[in-house]
């Protein structure tokens, strides 16, 4: 086996494996510390958003309400009649080469109820693999497929719910493996007050096809989100809640004494809450544009590692509207060595049949 791939598995196996590769271009120095603050579960890469609107706030997304199909990848009760013949897709320069790319279509299936489909493809570069003894044995590469379907209904008038299964295929140098997950929505949406609220269970579902023997567990989540608009003003607020399947994660902090780099496990009571928490404020003066801008405490502290900047955990985003014609846009700078920047583009497709 190549040395790089069990290294791979030494660190919570493949899934874990793709944010030490992500990583892994930062910076050397930030690997090591970097994987060993990351989730104790496999394929963590469904843990990035598709959506720009999504990324801006911080990364949860459960709860913003927009005709914009790919929200429906942050919670499938998002989708519905509303968003009628509508096609979008994304591109994201994640950390380092990483790039992802999705594309998805929705439409209604009647008056209460909605469909869509969608693909996301996520590339995470080329890597150099050793042989047990050091040789070197090329290149390779790593990459991720996710192909799924939603549907989603509306139970009362303000209630919303949806499904959306996954199929999900990586394929890792000459390791390859298949999985199957399922999300559940809801959201609560008070048009009068401009409240949204929701509850998705997230990513339930296992391997049907490993990489060797060992089984590698998908990110099942649990998420919250609340977003509404404050009194008359055209300013939204967003409180985002995720991981709560396990309410300790903790993470290293580094501080340099002397001249030398000081480790420390950070797990107090605080610091666990505020790494479950995403927050995120908008302007939004009309149904046609806004400006966001998130803050998400675990990318901060996970970046703490090694020479994070002042904006790591902040993340900023801005959408226009022109008739049938949609874009977003946001970047984030989690680490002084890497940024990522996401585009979204949808159009209406039902407005020109």
């Amino acid at each position: 086996m190549k040395a790089f791939i069990r290294r791979y598995r030494l660190r919570q196996r493949l899934g874990v494996g793709i944010i030490y590769a992500a990583t892994a271009l930062l910076s050397p120095h930030l690997c090591g510390e970097a994987v060993a603050q990351s989730s104790f579960s496999s394929y963590d890469f469904l843990k990035i958003p598709s959506s720009a609107h999504a990324f801006a706030l911080g990364g949860n997304g459960a709860a913003i309400i927009d005709d914009d199909i790919s929200l429906v990848n942050a919670n499938p009760a998002l989708l519905g009649p509303e968003i009628d013949m509508q096609a979008g897709v994304a591109y994201m320069h994640y950390l380092g080469s990483s790039n992802f790319a999705s594309a998805n279509f929705g439409m209604a299936a009647s008056e209460r109820s909605a469909w869509a489909a969608g693909i996301r493809y996520l590339n995470f570069g080329s890597f150099k693999g050793y042989e047990a003894d050091g040789s070197s044995s090329g290149t390779f590469s790593a990459a991720d497929i996710v192909i799924d379907g939603s549907y989603s209904h509306d139970i009362t008038d303000r209630l919303r719910g949806g499904i959306t299964m996954k199929m999900i295929y990586s394929h890792y140098e000459s390791y390859s493996a298949f999985a199957m997950a399922l999300d559940l929505g809801v959201n609560y949406y008070n048009e009068e007050k401009d409240l949204s609220l929701s509850l998705v269970l997230a990513n339930m579902g296992g391997q049907i096809k490993r990489f060797e023997t060992a089984y590698n567990r998908l990110p099942f989540d649990i998420r919250i989100a609340y977003m509404q608009t404050v009194a008359s003003s055209p300013i939204q607020i967003s409180v985002g809640a995720e991981n709560l399947t396990r309410w300790k994660l903790p993470y290293y902090s580094h501080k340099t004494d002397d001249g030398e780099v000081a480790t420390e496990i950070k797990s107090g009571f605080f610091s666990n809450l505020f790494r479950h928490l995403t927050f995120g404020v908008q302007y939004s003066p009309s149904e046609k544009f806004y400006v966001a801008l998130g803050y998400n405490y675990k990318t901060r502290t996970d970046m703490s590692a090694y020479r994070r900047n002042f904006l790591s955990g902040f993340s900023i985003g801005t959408g226009i509207k022109v008739k049938s014609f949609g874009i977003g846009v946001a970047y984030a700078m989690p680490h002084r060595s890497a940024s990522s920047l996401m585009v979204n583009l949808n159009l209406a497709i039902g407005d020109y049949l």
